[in-house]
């Protein structure tokens, strides 16, 4: 039987190699599992147990997040216009670029969306 510090280094080595392959699928669980060969409960579970961990796997949803930030740019220096509107939809909102919703009514006068909520009629 191992003893208690080899079956420690054996896990630290498996969690290293964890992050590893979350960095190379860009922080999607099931390959990286695969590639470690180990069981998806088992990173869930060392998330939860581990506060290193957890803050790597965080830093790899970071770099993810870096790395398709990157794409997007790239298609808006290509005129790409999908990704041009969905930035402004985003990052805009301040200047203006955002979808209102217009909702005609036969009654007169105006009413918050809150309002509405509060005093609809309820269901029985």
């Amino acid at each position: 039987m191992e003893t208690t510090n080899a079956t420690d280094k054996k896990r630290a080595a498996k969690k290293k190699a964890m992050i590893k392959a979350l960095k190379n699928s860009l922080g999607v669980i099931t390959p990286a599992c695969v590639a470690v060969n180990i069981d998806r409960t088992t990173h869930y579970r060392w998330l939860q147990e581990d506060e290193e961990y957890k803050n790597a796997v965080a830093d790899v949803s970071e770099i993810a997040i870096d790395f398709v930030e990157n794409k997007l740019f790239s298609n808006i220096r290509n005129s790409d216009t999908t990704s041009i509107i969905f930035y402004l939809k985003t990052k805009g909102k301040a200047r203006g670029y955002v979808e209102k919703h217009e909702i005609e009514s036969s009654v007169k006068g105006s009413i918050s969306v809150e309002e509405w909520i509060k005093n609809r009629p309820k269901n029985d």
